[in-house]
Parts: structure tokens; sequence; C-alpha cells
């Protein structure tokens, strides 16, 4: 009873005003006792200053900057299919090294290619320069081939397929799939393990593969595979928007790339159903919860000593009842929060259809997350990766003249690299909520033709928003186990 007790009040914490704390700890447990307390209180106020700075500026203002366009270029897109199939064989040669390669998770270039070089780095990638996932998924080409050879009509996305994912199932199958992933990602003891991983990714592509022959790749892709649901949002944060070329009938097919502002390729979206909604509230519970689970403050609650933590089977069972309460208390929280902006302005609308435009503004706030949770990691974990690659299969080769000798964690031992590395975490999410803040209003503006009412509406989910910036620099300022 008082573990489960010690657990709500752990997930209620996210929502409720963080305790001042000083000390930042990386992965690797490096400590340096920094003022994190002003940090914590300047990212606070730029997030509401944020706020009220839009609800005060006439609306024309910041329609024009999410509208402005600077046309780079325009060109017909390729077909996915030949980096769709390399993809899969370095997947497949991923996968063989996983089976067949050492067992160090460190070593072996599966787990660094999955969960480094592919969730972390590939992720921001996306948010920089839009959906690279089109083309690089692993099961374009290969759908696009077995088409061909046994049923003659494989050339693309609308070929034919025996069943019909029906329509009311939304992003049901998204949501189931992405949750198993995040529980594989935190809570699984062995996540990074080689063989494992192996056998996780192989069933993963083979599950999703099958269900795209029988179901087709739109309906598929569009709406129940979570990555390509996930990347697809993702990069519509991007500066750099692709939209289809307008003039001349030999701009048929063609696409126009130009530099917007950050997330105007959300704006303008038909609302997301509930599951849409859920679906984008659990990306951001994974990328706040992955940060809490590894707190002191965490394990403490749960009556484990983190001085002496004895390992992730330890806590499968908190950190799956906390996945998902966390889930739950950050649905309930959004909900209620629009709720209350909704009743504020006079019911303006759909209530339903409101839930599903304003949740596009958490994505950036996911994003800020995602960056600054990894980032020590990825400093560290990225050399390691180039090591891997030079010897994938743990032979004595030494492809790319890098071994694991040369990795270094230097810049952790100074004052001044971790505060350039405290700086740049604080950074992403004070910016990922700022950019939440503006976008939230920009969309509550275009959903709501009122413009007074429009700006109420947005005030409960600003508050939520800044109590959840307070909670993203309390994680970081947080000493954790690494674990």
């Amino acid at each position: 009873m008082g573990r489960a007790a010690g657990t709500v009040l752990a997930i209620l914490g996210v929502i409720g005003p963080a305790a001042p704390a000083f000390a930042h700890t990386s992965e690797r447990a490096f400590v340096l006792l920094l003022p994190t307390g002003y940090y914590m209180t300047a990212g606070a106020i730029a997030v509401a200053a944020t706020f009220l700075l839009l609800a005060f500026i006439p609306k024309g203002i910041s329609d024009r900057l999410a509208d402005a366009r600077l046309t780079l270029l325009a060109l017909r897109p390729p077909s996915p299919v030949a980096t769709s199939l390399l993809a899969f064989v370095f997947l497949v040669v991923l996968v063989f090294a996983g089976f067949f390669g050492t067992r160090d998770p460190l070593e072996n270039p599966l787990p660094l290619a999955i969960w480094t070089l592919w969730w972390i780095v590939f992720t921001i990638l996306t948010a920089i320069v839009g959906n690279l996932w089109v083309y690089l998924n692993p099961w374009s080409g290969p759908l696009h081939l077995v088409r061909r050879l046994f049923g003659g009509r494989g050339a693309g996305r609308t070929a034919g397929h025996p069943f019909a994912l029906p329509p009311r199932l939304g992003y049901a199958l998204a949501i189931v799939q992405f949750l198993a992933f995040a529980w594989f990602e935190k809570v699984n003891i062995a996540p990074a393990d080689p063989e494992r991983l192996a056998t996780a990714v192989s069933l993963y592509w083979f599950v999703n593969f099958l269900a795209a022959l029988l179901f087709g790749d739109e309906a598929w892709f569009g709406r129940a595979e979570p990555f390509s649901v996930f990347f697809r949002f993702i990069a519509r944060l991007s500066p750099l928007v692709w939209e289809p070329a307008e003039g001349e009938p030999a701009d048929e097919g063609r696409m126009r790339l130009s530099l917007a502002m950050p997330g105007a390729a959300l704006l303008g979206r038909e609302p997301l159903p509930l599951s849409g909604v859920v679906f984008l509230l659990l990306t951001l519970t994974l990328e706040s919860f992955d940060g809490l689970s590894e707190t002191f403050w965490w394990l403490g609650i749960n009556g484990i000593n983190p001085l002496e933590f004895p390992g992730r089977s330890a806590v499968v069972w908190i950190n799956t009842y906390g996945l998902l309460l966390s889930w739950v208390v950050l649905v309930s929280v959004y909900m209620t929060a629009t709720a209350l902006g909704w009743l504020l302005a006079g019911r303006p609308g759909s209530l339903v259809a409101l839930f599903g435009t304003l949740v596009f503004s958490i994505m950036p706030i996911a994003l800020g997350f995602h960056f600054s949770h990894y980032l020590t990691a990825v400093l560290i974990d990225l050399q390691y990766a180039l090591a891997a690659a030079s010897d994938p299969f743990d032979a004595g080769m030494n492809l790319l003249g890098y071994d694991e000798s040369m990795v270094t964690t230097s810049f952790l031992n100074t004052h001044d690299g971790v505060r350039v590395i405290w700086n740049a975490q604080t950074a992403g999410i004070v910016v990922g909520h700022v950019l939440g803040i503006l976008l939230a209003h920009e969309l509550a503006c275009r959903a709501i033709a009122d413009y007074r009412a429009a700006v109420i509406s947005q005030a409960p989910l600003a508050l939520v928003m800044v109590a959840y910036t307070l909670f993203g620099l309390w994680l970081l300022a947080s000493p954790v186990t690494g674990g």
C-alpha cells in the first residue's frame, strides 16, 4: 500500500511545483553543483512571458509570422523504393550483428544504432530537415518487391490488399505498438542486450511488414505503425516545409521546399481523433517518465535506496505502473486544461475538435524533453557507435581507425564542460515550451473565430506548460541512477 501511494505521489509530482534542486547528474554519474534554481525560475518566466506577449499583440502579426514562406526550390520527389531497400539491407546487417556479434551493448553496433543513432539522433534530425522516414523506413522497398514478384501490383502505397483497416480504430494500433516500445525501452531489464534487441527488432519488422501486405501501406503506415506516425508529426516541426507546387500544369506532382516558422506545418491540419490525441500524449509521457524514473526521488518514494540501486529487475513492476499512470495523468491534465479553457472562452465550437487541435502544441515540448534528456548519452554513445562501426562483428578489425580506447568523457570533468551541456539542456526544455505556447496560440486562433475567446481558451494550458517547464528543468537538475 505504501509503495502504491508513493507511486501515485510521484506521478502527481509531474504536474505539481518542482522542489529546489542544485545538483546536476549525468547518466554517467558525473556530478557538479550548479545554481539550477535560477535557471528554473528564468525558464518558467520565459514561457509565461511568451504567453502574455502573444495575448496582447494584434492577431495579424502572429498570423503573418506563421504563414510566412521563403521558397528554396521545387522538385518532383524521388521514389522511396531504392533508399528503403538500402535501409532494409542495413537493418539486416545490424540484426545479424545482434545475433552473432559481441554481447557487449557498447561494442555491438545494433544497440548503438537503434537506441542512439535512430531513436535519439534520427528523431532530432527529422525535426530539423523533415520526414526522412518516408525514404529510410525498412518496409517500403521490400513491400514493393514482394508485390511485384507475387501480385503484379506492387507499384505503390495504393496497391491492392485483401483487407481494409477499420477507420473506427483510429490510432489505436499505433498506441498499442508504441506502448510496447515504451515498455521495452524503459522497463525491460535488458533492452540493449544485442540478442534480445535483435529478436525484438526482427519480430517488429515482420509483424508490420505482414500487416502492410494485408491492410495496405497507406492505412497501416498512416495510422497503425507508430514510428511512421510519430516521425510524420515530428517532421512538421521542421522549418523546412514541403508543400505541393502551384502554377503551371507541369508542376503537377512537384513539391515546393520552403523555409518557415518551426511548426508551421502543424497549422491548418484537421483535428486529430481522440485516439490521435492519446497517442501524441503517450510520446510525451515516454520522454518525461524516462527522466523521472531514473531520479533518486522516484526510487526513494518507492522504498529503494538509490545509492544501492539493485538494477532494473527490481523496478519492473514499479516502472510499469509508473509509465501507465504517468500517461493517464498527462492525458487527464491536458484534457482538463483544454476543457477549462473552452469553458472560460464561452464553449466555442466542439470540445473534442479542440482536444484534437491543441494537442499539436505538445510536439515541440516532447522534442525538447527528448533532446535534453539524451544529450549527455549521445555525446558519449556516438563515440561508442563509431568504434562499433569500425569492428561490427568483433573480429579484431579497425575499419575506421577508431576503437573503444579513444572514447572520452573528459568534457564532463570540468566546470565549463558541464555548464555548456547544462545550458544546452535548459535551452532545449525552454525553447520547446516557448514554441509550444506559440503553436497553441496560433492553433487556438485558427480554431476559434473570436480572438479574445481564443486567447482566453489557452490560459489553463499555458499554466500547465509553465509547470511542465519547471518539471523538466527539475528533472535535469536531479541526481539520477543512470538505470
